[in-house]
């Protein structure tokens, strides 16, 4: 006998919550950018259901070996699964949509 799953109507699906590190290569202005771009994209999209933790890896470089971070800045989005990760400064928001697994917010036009 197989066990059915209830599915919830599309407005009361439980909202996943995401956790997300950021790699980047100092204060320089790249790294700045991109620190504000994903928290700006992040208290858009993800409001209430995130947490984020930055991480230098001039700082730290024993984590960004852990993690195989070969360029900065890199968004690794730990949970919900699967793992994924993005490079670049965050500034195209359909991009980071579609690689933390989101669905790209429909446009008004």
């Amino acid at each position: 006998m197989s066990a059915t799953r209830k599915k919830c109507p599309p407005g009361k699906r439980r909202r996943q919550h995401y956790n997300l590190c950021l790699y980047v290569t100092g204060s320089t202005p790249r790294s700045s950018r991109s620190i504000f771009n994903i928290r700006a994209f992040c208290e858009e999209r993800l409001v209430g259901r995130y947490n984020l933790e930055v991480i230098d890896i001039y700082q730290q470089p024993e984590l960004a070996r852990e993690e195989q971070i070969i360029a900065a800045p890199t968004l690794i989005k730990k949970l919900p699964l699967p793992l994924r990760k993005i490079v670049g400064d965050f500034s195209d928001q359909q991009r980071v949509s579609l690689g933390l697994g989101l669905e790209p917010e429909k446009s008004l036009a």
